[in-house]
């Protein structure tokens, strides 16, 4: 396999096979996020994908699971992706599902018709970096989404059948905007009724712009404990009226949450109520890391 860079993929696609179909992230203004600052974004070139795709079938006898990089493969014509999708489910009759990551803004710019042909030829889930419920905390780190496209993306995959995975980010908005920050993403997560729900802790690498702003003092981060009020303030607020997976069990994450919305949420917010008595219960910020 040829790789551009660092990969990066989400943690459940540890054991899928990683096919870089976009270089880059096609916005790649995010403050906190450190991880495409130092590609610019192309489209892959298509025989190069399927060329990548031919080795991986030669070199393993089994792959379960794809998963297309770079950040927001979404944003590929439908013709391309479906290209790829196909060869996928001619070559690799094995494979269970295909996800990549996808910018909310990607999936309202393909049509209905367009979603559902890509579920037909295979796409099983989009990963979302959603970030925040507050407008105000996603200009601030230059999400370049507002809180409608977002949930409307998001509602516009899975009325396609396509599952979406979205992730928000715990201390994003630093003490300042914390309170706004936990009650506007739990209404967010309420109004997406997303298929899965994960939860990251802020943490800060170079050559993230946010770090340079902690740095001088612009951007104060929530400590341990402040991190798991802004989590029960979130959770008091999503309210999904389908089951949702949520999971906080990131390697960021203090405390390791796993349940359903709405089911499990008591059951969450008592976990998190019991190590905000006993710090002892927290991850160690030694063991903390992207």
């Amino acid at each position: 396999m040829r790789y551009v860079g660092d990969i990066y993929r989400p943690p459940s696609e540890a054991y899928s096979l990683l096919v870089q179909v976009t270089i880059g992230c096609s916005h790649n203004k995010c403050t906190f996020c450190n991880m495409y600052k130092q590609k610019q974004f192309k489209v892959r070139n298509m025989d190069e994908v399927l060329e990548d795709l031919a080795w991986a079938r030669q070199h393993y006898q089994r792959v379960q699971r794809i998963f297309l990089c770079d950040g927001d493969a979404l944003c590929l014509a439908n013709h391309k992706l479906i290209t790829i999708l196909d060869y996928i489910k001619q070559n690799f009759p094995e494979c269970e599902r295909v996800t990549t990551y996808g910018r909310a803004t990607a999936a309202l710019a393909k049509t209905d018709e367009e979603l559902r042909e890509l579920k037909e030829h295979g796409l099983a889930m989009v990963y979302i970096g959603a970030e925040s419920g507050s407008q105000k905390v996603l200009d601030m780190v230059k999400k370049g989404e507002t809180r409608e496209e977002l949930i409307e993306g998001t509602k516009k995959l899975e009325a396609a059948g396509i599952q979406t995975s979205v992730t928000f980010i715990s201390g994003l908005a630093g003490t300042e905007l914390w309170e706004e920050h936990a009650i506007e993403t739990g209404k967010m997560i309420t109004e997406m009724n997303a298929s899965y729900v994960s939860l990251l802790t802020l943490m800060l690498q170079s050559p993230a712009p946010m770090l340079d702003d902690w740095a001088a003092g612009r951007f104060n981060k929530l400590s341990a404990e402040e991190v798991l009020a802004e989590t029960c303030l979130m959770l008091q607020h999503a309210n999904p009226t389908k089951s949702c997976v949520f999971r906080s069990n990131h390697a960021s994450n203090y405390v390791s949450l796993r349940g359903n919305l709405p089911e499990d949420k008591e059951h969450m917010l008592g976990l998190l109520k019991r190590c905000m008595e006993d710090r002892g219960l927290l991850k160690d910020e030694r063991f903390r890391m992207l």
